[in-house]
């Protein structure tokens, strides 16, 4: 890991820098496989499954029969785990609906909001180097309360044409059931444009490579939402001296075996913490199954010693990170000074990876600096916001000149004349 010790502001910019990937050729060849699929349809999907996951299938769809075997292929604790988790997910996601409410903004004039469920919804879950069930339930829930009428699924299959019965079991829990064994750009491609077994939907969620990256952003030039941008996870972490070295190593650790691009920065203003979290991080690495992609994401990442906690705040809020952890004193107090994070965690018992699991917040969250303007996934992504509003006689009497004016200062007659025709046919009567 690189090291800085009290780094001047005019170096921050520097410091702070994500790794870039080379954007052209990578749109190229994920512009070749979406134009594929959009013209072939299932046999591009046939032909890329093929080439890129390695195994011949005879159908994407995932039976019902395949999803209700699954709950038996896992353990009772880990079925236990994922309700568990679908509980407190569910719990925080459906205090985030709102119902109309209804402002009158003078007398006869009522305007109201109203959130309606995206119609069709696309949940993409890796399962490469890690079958990520828990973004499952981090996408399914939500979409579910949103009350989308229709949620797609894709996953890539392993060698043998299957999907991992973690997500099988966790598309049970959550209630989707339309499933398809499709990975990587064809499956973002096949959501998109829609193919004879895939259907068309109207926005695209979860994380994936680069490639998945690079399509989702691609197809959303062409009229397809997406979640939002997002790039390799990252966790930042701030300690003071009150800090267990060994807790802020497991942190940074358990962010770095996500993939060999993962992001890890470490802030402190103790600088006798950096020689023990070192120790750490090389012991605990020996005993991490996933140690070889962690020991490269580690090579990139970065630790920074600051002189103030202000400092430190400040420096983070520039880098804002998907994760951010704080492991010092009076953490509760320094969380008010964030302002660009995906999600924060509070205090030496709050490790991140109890939200990217069970606590209850959505673990969908901007990546690569985009917390700087975007928000993590909820029940809002789900919806669309619909604005209403409904006149009396009265009411339209009461707001007619003030159209009036501003549509003719505008030189749009045409939007004075249909308030004005009807305040005449008011004065009629």
């Amino acid at each position: 890991m690189k090291i800085y010790i009290d780094p001047p502001r005019s170096q921050w910019p520097e410091l702070l820098k994500r790794p870039v990937m080379d954007a052209v050729s990578l749109e190229g060849t994920v512009m070749q496989v979406l134009n594929r699929v959009e013209k072939d349809g299932d046999a591009a999907l046939y032909h890329f499954t093929s080439q890129f996951d390695g195994v011949e299938l005879e159908n994407f769809a995932v039976s019902t029969e395949e999803i209700a075997a699954a709950e038996s292929m896992i353990s009772s604790e880990l079925k236990q785990a994922i309700r568990q988790a679908a509980d407190n997910i569910g719990s925080f996601h459906k205090r985030q609906l709102m119902g109309p409410e209804i402002i009158e903004t003078m007398p006869g004039v009522r305007c109201w909001r109203k959130s309606v469920g995206i119609e069709k919804v696309g949940l993409y879950i890796p399962g490469g180097t890690a079958p990520l069930f828990s973004t499952l339930l981090m996408l399914g829930i939500p979409a579910t309360i949103a009350g989308c009428s229709e949620i797609v699924l894709c996953s890539p299959p392993d060698k043998n044409g299957n999907l991992h019965p973690a997500i099988l079991f966790a598309a049970s829990v959550v209630g989707v059931t339309r499933i398809f064994k499709l990975g990587g750009v064809q499956a973002i491609a096949a959501m998109a444009f829609g193919t004879e077994s895939v259907p068309r939907v109207y926005k695209i969620f979860g994380p994936g490579n680069q490639y998945v990256t690079a399509a989702k952003q691609l197809v959303q030039q062409r009229g397809i939402a997406i979640d939002m941008p997002a790039g390799p996870s990252e966790v930042a972490v701030f300690a003071d001296a009150s800090a267990n070295a060994e807790f802020v190593a497991a942190d940074l650790l358990s962010q770095a075996e996500h993939g060999v691009d993962s992001q890890v920065f470490f802030v402190t203003t103790d600088k006798d913490l950096i020689p023990l979290v070192k120790e750490a991080l090389t012991r605990q690495l020996e005993n991490l199954p996933r140690r070889q992609m962690a020991a490269t994401a580690l090579e990139k990442s970065t630790m920074v010693v600051t002189d103030t906690k202000n400092a430190a705040m400040e420096l983070l809020n520039a880098y804002a990170p998907e994760h951010l952890i704080l492991c010092c004193e009076g953490a509760a107090e320094l969380a008010e000074k964030v302002i660009n994070a995906g999600s924060v965690f509070i205090g030496h018992y709050s490790p991140e990876s109890v939200g990217d699991y069970a606590s209850g917040t959505n673990h969908t969250l901007p990546t690569n600096g985009y917390a700087l303007a975007y928000s993590g996934v909820s029940v809002d992504s789900f919806v669309k916001k619909i604005t209403f509003q409904q006149l009396t006689e009265d009411g339209l009497q009461r707001i007619a000149d003030t159209v009036i004016t501003m549509a003719r200062a505008e030189g749009l007659h045409g939007h004075a004349r249909a308030v004005e025709l009807r305040c005449g046919e008011l004065l009629k009567d």
